[in-house]
């Protein structure tokens, strides 16, 4: 069976390659019916420029989806974005982005953790409990916008962290007693596989993430699981999801195969 995949990025955010019509295309041509592309979100004030598109580039953004529709009618590609959330965003993402600029869904994830006045990446400097602290409530928060259709690689922790310990532990449950009481869909994202492992507790090799520990943990809440790719090269299109299929499959956890979305906050998330 050929999976969809709604977390893409393009060139455009410096650490990818291809366009929107070049993951669509490879998309279509594996047996997708649906694509999604997720770019990390450009911002009003250019924050964290170095990782994603300028705020100029968004109407070239909006424009290669026109392309790409344009001359690939057989495929749906759904509009997207991968955001980080400040409140001083929220108005943005909500009027402009789902709004005017009638994006199909956004993406909420968390790659920084403002820690002692800085703000740091979650890839290396989630391993104190005032990080984990805060990446939680952040978390917590994203979800609790009702703007986002899924957060994305919610266990970005186990690249800093070998051990599972209490702090992590209670990060995790707060994340997903949010994603049950909001029921927002949290993601299994293959990057993780495809990223250096890391040692576990007894020393052997794990994935960075998806950390299986925290899957099975989500198990005794009532969510809802998505698997992505998290794509960066168009040949990774599909890449890894059916990884994370498995495993949400041996967690016993639902896993949505399709995300039906609107340009609107009012977005729905559907198993199919």
């Amino acid at each position: 069976m050929t999976w969809n995949n709604y977390h893409t990025h393009t060139y455009r955010c410096q650490h990818a390659t291809g366009d929107v019509i070049d993951y669509a295309r490879q998309a279509m041509h594996a047996g997708s019916r649906i694509i999604g592309i997720s770019d990390h979100t450009a911002l009003p004030d250019n924050r964290w420029k170095d990782v994603r598109m300028t705020f100029s580039e968004l109407d070239h953004y909006d424009q290669a989806f026109v392309t790409a529709k344009e001359e690939l009618p057989e495929i749906t590609i759904l509009k997207g974005m991968e955001c980080e959330y400040l409140l001083e965003y929220h108005t943005f993402y909500e009027d402009e982005l789902l709004g005017q600029r009638k994006f199909d869904y956004l993406v909420g994830a968390g790659h920084y953790v403002h820690v002692k006045g800085e703000w740091l990446s979650s890839f290396s400097y989630l391993n104190t409990p005032a990080a984990l602290l805060f990446y939680a409530r952040y978390l917590c928060t994203m979800m609790e916008s009702g703007l986002f259709a899924f957060i994305a690689h919610p266990d970005l922790f186990g690249t800093c962290n070998q051990h599972w310990n209490s702090d992590i532990d209670a990060c995790a449950r707060d994340i997903l007693e949010t994603a049950q009481r909001t029921k927002i869909p949290l993601e299994i994202n293959g990057n993780g596989f495809r990223r250096p492992e890391v040692p576990d507790v007894d020393g052997t090799p794990r994935a960075a993430y998806p950390w299986r520990t925290f899957w099975e943990l989500a198990a005794e809440y009532d969510i809802t699981t998505i698997c992505n790719s998290d794509a960066h090269e168009p040949s990774d299109v599909l890449s890894n999801i059916e990884d994370g299929r498995a495993l949400a499959k041996a967690c016993g956890l639902r896993v949505l195969d399709n995300l039906t979305v609107s340009a609107s906050t009012n977005h729905q998330n559907r198993c199919f």
